[in-house]
């Protein structure tokens, strides 16, 4: 494949979860921040909470973003030409997650590229009400993940990834027939086996229901941990739509549009 410094960061970035006792720099700071912000959007709708309270932050991470889908800030300035919102909260929040999401990945690319290392956390949707209140945070401003970032005093291997061919399909989607899966799982399971990773974390989903366990840390892996996550967790979405109604977006009603046609 071709290489360059950016390929390069991309190809390299690895979630760091052990930080050096070092202060990031202000100016290396406002540099993450503004590639953020030059990611591509619908609306600038990606918003940045930022704390330096290493000793509160996971990881004890010197630096802690709080990336936001912040539909707030373009009310403001609909406002300001005279406009209100008529877009449903469905449609307007995925266009904002999307922005925040750009946000998010440009931030980490930036950061590779300046020596710091920095690690996704995923579940700032369903501790949201928690973040609104610490930030203080006003409706129509929805947690989407957060990053911890800071100079890395760990230097793990890169995981792996499916093949490309599993990954990207020309002109039309691929049939997943069972070898390719066979292939596909193979390369990740062995992967991760070969960096014994799930036994240096002391990561094993436990098992739910009438399932009996059969794995140990010698056979389990990438698939078998994907499978139990997504395969116990978050049966209904009855947490995530409270916490999105807590910020004030009503995605879970269907509203019917009346037909101009029906009124004449």
């Amino acid at each position: 494949m071709i290489t360059n410094p950016v390929i390069d960061a991309m190809m390299q970035r690895k979630s760091i979860r052990e930080y050096r006792d070092k202060p990031v720099p202000d100016d290396v700071i406002e540099t993450v921040v503004l590639a953020g912000q030059r990611a591509p959007f619908a609306a600038q709708m990606g918003s940045v909470l930022l704390s330096r309270r290493a000793e509160k932050n996971p990881f004890r991470a010197p630096l802690l973003f709080t990336i936001c889908a912040d539909v707030h800030r373009l009310e403001r300035i609909m406002a300001y030409r005279g406009w209100r919102l008529k877009t449903n909260d469905l449609s307007i929040l995925l266009f904002a997650i999307q922005d925040a999401c750009y946000m998010a990945e440009n931030m980490v690319i930036a950061a590779e590229s300046l020596g710091l290392g920095s690690c996704y956390l995923g579940a700032a949707p369903y501790i949201a009400a928690t973040l609104r209140r610490e930030y203080k945070v006003p409706e129509h401003v929805f947690p989407v993940v957060q990053l911890t970032m800071g100079y890395p005093s760990e230097d793990p291997p890169t995981r792996p990834r499916y093949p490309v061919s599993f990954h990207c399909f020309e002109n039309e989607y691929a049939e997943m027939d069972e070898e390719s899966v066979r292939e596909a799982a193979r390369v990740m399971d062995d992967g991760y086996l070969a960096q014994d990773y799930y036994r240096r974390a002391g990561y094993m989903v436990e098992l739910t229901g009438d399932r009996e366990e059969t794995f140990t840390f010698d056979d389990y892996s990438w698939t078998e941990h994907m499978g139990r996550k997504w395969g116990q967790w978050y049966e209904t979405p009855n947490e995530l739509l409270e916490a999105l109604e807590a910020c004030g977006f009503d995605v879970a009603l269907r509203e019917e549009v009346e037909d101009e046609d029906d009124e004449a």
